[in-house]
């Protein structure tokens, strides 16, 4: 189906994947990317990760002098934030190993030297979404893997190559396995909110240029998705008619918008983040008093924002807590224990409570896929949907036993090579929970 810009839609797979949903334009020029920080070639997977303990990450991180290593635990989460019970450095090492398993399975070389996040159970194989998620875990990982701002380069290389038709600082969200924009050759909002953050964290990490090139992507979000009368934020570039109204609530990401009114100091960003913030806590009281829970999609979001009544965009359960909003624990949850804000606090916590208090506090009996008043649909349970709540847990959603217990989950439950999504989510939980999330 065209929609002028022209994004497909996409279903469900039914199988515990998820069908995504993107699509973008011009190329930058080669300053630009010289600007942006490009460096070398991918050439993944050819040294292996030296990940083999907590003394070889440790002389990793000497020798590759980064901003914030892994593993270093030297940004204070807020005040009353939980710690997992294990010892960190085994954590750290259970980290490492779903790192090596993700980055194997998924960082793939493009013979170009560039190299792109391979997700197989996305509508295409590459996807803007995946790239965003690639560059903030390379990036997050730097001082443990040697090859960490090879990965990021690499990634950042691929982006480069594929601009929105609507803007050419936003990346187009769609490609084939040849490498050719599909979909209308548009932008998809989450990807670029991880792209820009992924370039503001390479900026701490190695300096250089990827500070400039994060603003030129964080002054184009604004100027395109985020709405000039307030409101939450456009589904991509290509949002217009019937759907200027609609959002996506994963979208929402109000440690991002912290961290560029921070970065930029422009206030429509602190509005992004207050406008956003309201969103859930209204919604959370109006239509999921009991659960907490966000539906995938909100309609009418700039008047009388609304869970979607069924298909908008992607399914019949765009309205439900699906594969869309099962990040929202870990999304608004990292914020709440970086920042201490107290309504991604309550927002977090609200949905942390009521899962443990369904699941009687066993992670394995999650399910994928809930109406907002708490009945399960989906089957169960993958890290797309159990891990954000270990976030919310640390930010008061269900308390220690509650957040051990989704640790022990994640830690035994490692990638699998079909499954790039849940992998991807529970890698970046994974990242918060051991201390090893931080702002730009």
């Amino acid at each position: 189906m065209s929609r002028g810009g022209s994004l497909p839609l996409l279903r469900d797979r039914g199988d515990g994947a998820r069908a995504h949903r993107h699509g973008g334009a011009r190329a930058e020029q080669s300053a630009d990317r010289r600007r942006g920080g490009v460096r070398g070639r991918c050439d993944l997977p050819g040294r292996a990760l030296v990940a083999a303990g907590a003394a070889a990450a440790t002389a990793m991180r000497r020798a590759e002098r980064v901003g914030v290593p892994f593993g270093g635990h030297s940004f204070p989460y807020a005040p009353g934030v939980l710690r997992l019970s294990g010892d960190p450095e085994a954590v750290d090492q259970r980290v490492l190993e779903h790192y090596r398993l993700w980055k194997s399975h998924f960082v793939r070389p493009r013979g170009d030297g560039s190299c792109a996040v391979y997700a197989p159970d996305a509508a295409y194989p590459y996807v803007a979404e995946a790239q965003g998620y690639g560059m903030v875990i390379s990036a997050l990982m730097a001082g443990a893997d040697p090859e960490a701002r090879d990965v990021f380069d690499g990634i950042l290389r691929y982006v480069l190559a594929h601009p929105s038709s609507g803007h050419p600082d936003l990346h187009a969200a769609q490609q084939d396995g040849a490498g050719r924009d599909v979909g209308g050759a548009n932008s998809a909002t989450d990807g670029d909110l991880d792209i820009a953050y992924g370039l503001l964290l390479a900026d701490r990490q190695w300096g250089g240029g990827y500070r400039a090139s994060a603003l030129r992507r964080i002054d184009a979000l604004r100027e395109t998705e985020l709405p000039a009368a307030g409101g939450p934020i456009k589904l991509g570039d290509w949002s217009s008619g019937h759907f200027d109204e609609v959002s996506r609530t994963s979208d929402w990401m109000p440690g991002h918008f912290r961290a560029f009114r921070d970065v930029t100091g422009d206030l429509r960003w602190g509005e992004a983040l207050d406008t956003h913030l309201s969103l859930v806590r209204a919604l959370q009281r109006q239509y999921a008093p009991d659960t907490g829970l966000l539906p995938d999609f909100v309609v009418d979001a700039g008047s009388d924002p609304k869970p979607a009544p069924g298909r908008v965009l992607e399914s019949e359960h765009d309205g439900d807590h699906h594969w869309n909003a099962c990040r929202d624990p870990w999304r608004i949850g990292a914020d709440a224990v970086v920042s201490g804000d107290a309504r991604a606090r309550a927002a977090a916590g609200r949905m942390g409570r009521w899962m443990c208090a369904a699941t009687n506090g066993d992670p394995g009996r999650i399910r994928c896929g809930y109406r907002l008043d708490g009945a399960a649909y989906g089957e169960g349970a993958s890290g797309a949907f159990v891990a954000p709540f270990g976030v919310a847990a640390m930010a008061g959603g269900g308390g220690q036993e509650w957040l051990d217990a989704l640790w022990e989950w994640m830690a035994a439950s490692p990638p699998e090579p079909d499954r790039y999504y849940a992998a991807s989510v529970q890698l970046q939980a994974m990242l918060v929970v051991s201390h090893n999330w931080w702002p730009p």
